[in-house]
């Protein structure tokens, strides 16, 4: 019996790839479950794969959980379809998607094509294995941790708040911060208010050249 070696790479993590040997007599199945096996994936996930071209283009999807819409459509599932029966390239290549609600897509193509079975192998198996696979739900949107939008950052700019202050939901006291603006001015005595009320009330007659030194004032009878 054959066994079909595929390489298995991430569609947006080229560097990371598996190659797994599978008897052509094996389902799509056995190939999506191989893949996580590999992985350390969770394979319990509804996904496809797609027969495809060389420039990866999809064409006929089979399915794992299908929801009601693939149903519908007659989609055929992965446990129905033996490998063999969609392998007509020696380079044969599909597209995979797997798990649709947090997707990982990837690009599966047919190495080789081994016409007798390794004694003692169990299929299917992982042959070769290169770097670390993203977390399975890396990219998972938690609603309940949200950062602060650009309006309320506006908003602690104006406050003179600052990003990490937001953060902590405090702001350091300064000592200019404990000054309201109904606070008298430090060192400010009596002698400086009674020489502003001369300036006020006394200079006016100081600069007059109708007055003397001693503030008396002359006339122009006094001339004569």
């Amino acid at each position: 019996m054959a066994i079909y070696r595929f390489r298995i790479t991430f569609e947006d993590y080229d560097d990371v790839t598996r190659e797994i040997e599978i008897k052509s007599s094996q389902t799509f199945e056995d190939l999506h479950r191989a893949i996580h096996q590999a992985t350390g994936y969770n394979c319990e996930y509804s996904s496809s794969f797609y027969i495809s071209n060389d420039q990866w283009i999809k064409g006929e999807e089979i399915t794992f959980m299908p929801n009601q819409r693939r149903v519908d459509r007659g989609v055929v599932t992965m446990d129905k379809i033996k490998l063999s029966s969609r392998i007509d390239d020696p380079h044969q290549k599909f597209y995979y998607t797997f798990n649709f609600d947090r997707p990982f897509d990837f690009h599966v193509e047919l190495l080789k094509i081994v016409l007798d079975e390794t004694p003692g192998t169990q299929y299917p198996v992982t042959v070769k294995s290169v770097g670390e696979p993203p977390k399975q739900f890396g990219n998972v949107f938690n609603p309940s941790v949200l950062p602060p939008t650009s309006e309320e950052f506006d908003f602690l700019n104006e406050m003179e708040y600052s990003e990490e202050d937001a953060e902590e939901g405090f702001t350091e006291v300064t000592d200019s911060d404990e000054i309201s603006d109904h606070d008298e001015p430090v060192g400010r005595g009596h002698e400086e208010e009674e020489e502003e009320e001369e300036d006020e009330f006394g200079n006016e007659f100081s600069d007059n050249e109708n007055y003397d030194e001693e503030g008396h004032g002359h006339s122009h009878h006094d001339d004569y």
